[in-house]
């Protein structure tokens, strides 16, 4: 065979055997055994976050009154309509006052009735009077019996009385008198107070009857400028909702403009409905263009906090947690878990202005906290219990898979570690004046109460928990508090490969 057709299956065999070597490769990476675990991750943003609670609810006039009628009787003129602006004072509606005229004039034909019965008997008092007198006289010169004067006295007292009484009819029927008039003056209707007719449910020639309530004939709104919308707050949120916060609002009429308000109230009644229990939101709103109008549906939100200037992860970055395999990395968030606080403490007492003997006595305190959180991590730990903050074992606030951080810890274990920590501060707390002792209370309540948790970033391929204080959320973001700054990748995710990669 020629020498150049031994060579040339040679020169074939090279590039099958490279495609062969790179399809091993390939498969071997497609696999997962050529690198490791791959992460998404996302940057530590600085910016701000709000936080809202949703709601719904009617707005309405601050004060509308409904004016009624307090006499019975047909309607014969009605002098305004529906959105008619209208005084305090102003006519606008009559009722026929024949009835009542007729009543007055009855009453007075009653007064001048009951006048003249008391001129009757004025004049029977003064004849039984004069006839008591003389037989006064007589009794004593003992010409009569003791009898007749005791008839006479009688006499005079009864019409004295009959006097009494015929002045009690005179002030009854001046009074009967007085209430026609008053009814006479009730069929003017009259608008309390400066507004607006929201309704008018009355016409001429309608009859109104207010014999055990006063019918409603108007409706008025007295001011639109200044409105208010009652909300339908959900029991789990009332706790968050106080006087003075903002709310945002918007209307079906304005679906693109954003109308402003404040909380003026939280009422404290609540109502069920369908074992849903609500509490009334009072939000006052200012309307000065106009453009509200009473009864309009507003979905409003009411800002319950609000954190400007601050550092903030995706949420994801605080739901991800290991892979199995990474077990390493859950060690080492445990090992963190114990110096959270220990570190935000200098950061307290630098604010109190501590003099000498007083930093002495906070640096003894903390290094103490800080060798026993040092020699529980040290120690071998059991049934995967952790150190805590303040080198307890098992059974401690810390213990447990599913605290992730102080702030996780019931209000029962929260309240402990708040008593353990006097303890191991006493002595500091103790050299602390009046003010000092207050800021410090205030901060270390906050800092106890406060939920941590790990973020992790990546640090040689591997996750790497930071443990950080967790502020406020708005649903997609949250508030951190640590080492970490802006710009940091955060891990949020395991990156699956897509197939064929």
């Amino acid at each position: 065979m020629p020498a150049h057709r031994r060579r040339f299956p040679r020169i074939l065999l090279v590039p099958v055997v490279v495609a062969v070597l790179a399809a091993g490769v390939w498969y071997w990476k497609g696999r997962g055994g050529g690198d490791a675990q791959k992460y998404r991750t996302a940057a530590v943003e600085q910016g701000d976050i709000r936080v809202a609670i949703s709601s719904t609810g009617n707005l309405s006039a601050l004060s509308t009154v409904d004016v009624g009628s307090e006499v019975s009787g047909k309607v014969t003129e009605v002098l305004v309509d529906y959105n008619d602006r209208v005084e305090k004072g102003q006519v606008i509606a009559r009722i026929d006052p024949d009835t009542f005229q007729a009543q007055i004039e009855q009453g007075n034909a009653a007064i001048a009735n009951a006048r003249a019965s008391l001129q009757t008997a004025r004049a029977s008092l003064r004849n039984a009077e004069l006839d008591y007198s003389r037989k006064a006289a007589l009794v004593d010169q003992k010409l009569i019996a003791r009898g007749d004067l005791d008839q006479a006295l009688a006499a005079r007292d009864q019409a004295r009385a009959q006097v009494a009484a015929a002045e009690a009819q005179i002030r009854q029927q001046t009074a009967s008198a007085q209430n026609a008039h008053l009814n006479l003056a009730r069929t003017v209707i009259r608008s309390p107070v400066n507004g607006v007719v929201l309704a008018r449910s009355v016409e001429p020639g309608q009859t109104v009857a207010a014999s055990l309530q006063a019918p409603v004939l108007f409706k008025i709104a007295e001011d639109l400028s200044q409105m208010e919308i009652v909300l339908a707050v959900d029991e789990s949120d009332i706790g968050q909702v106080k006087p003075a916060q903002a709310v945002s609002f918007t209307v079906d009429a304005f679906p693109d403009r954003r109308f402003r308000g404040e909380v003026r109230q939280v009422r404290l009644s609540s109502t069920n409905t369908s074992n849903v229990i609500t509490y009334p939101v009072v939000v006052s709103v200012d309307n000065a263009d106009q453009a509200l109008l009473p009864g309009m549906t507003a979905n409003a939100e009411i800002e319950v906090s609000r954190r400007d200037n601050i550092l903030k992860v995706p949420n994801a970055a605080m739901r991800f947690k290991p892979p199995v395999d990474d077990a390493a990395a859950e060690q080492q968030q445990s090992a963190q878990r114990g110096g959270g606080m220990s570190d935000d403490l200098p950061k307290i007492a630098a604010t109190l202005k501590l003099d000498a003997s007083q930093q002495a006595a906070f640096d003894g305190a903390l290094a103490r906290m800080r060798e026993r959180i040092a020699a529980r991590t040290a120690a071998p730990q059991q049934n995967g219990n952790a150190p805590n903050l303040f080198g307890r074992g098992p059974g401690g606030p810390q213990s447990g898979g599913g605290n992730r951080g102080t702030g996780n810890a019931s209000g029962a274990m929260r309240q402990r570690m708040l008593e353990r920590f006097n303890q191991q501060f006493g002595e500091f707390r103790a050299t602390l004046r009046d003010d000092q002792r207050q800021a410090w209370d205030s901060a270390v309540n906050e800092l106890v109460g406060a939920r941590r948790a790990p973020v992790y970033v990546l640090a040689d391929g591997k996750p790497k928990p930071v443990l950080v204080r967790v502020g406020a959320s708005d649903g997609s973001s949250t508030e951190i508090i640590g080492e970490l700054k802006a710009g940091d990748q955060v891990i949020v995710g395991v990156q699956v490969a897509e197939p064929g990669k």
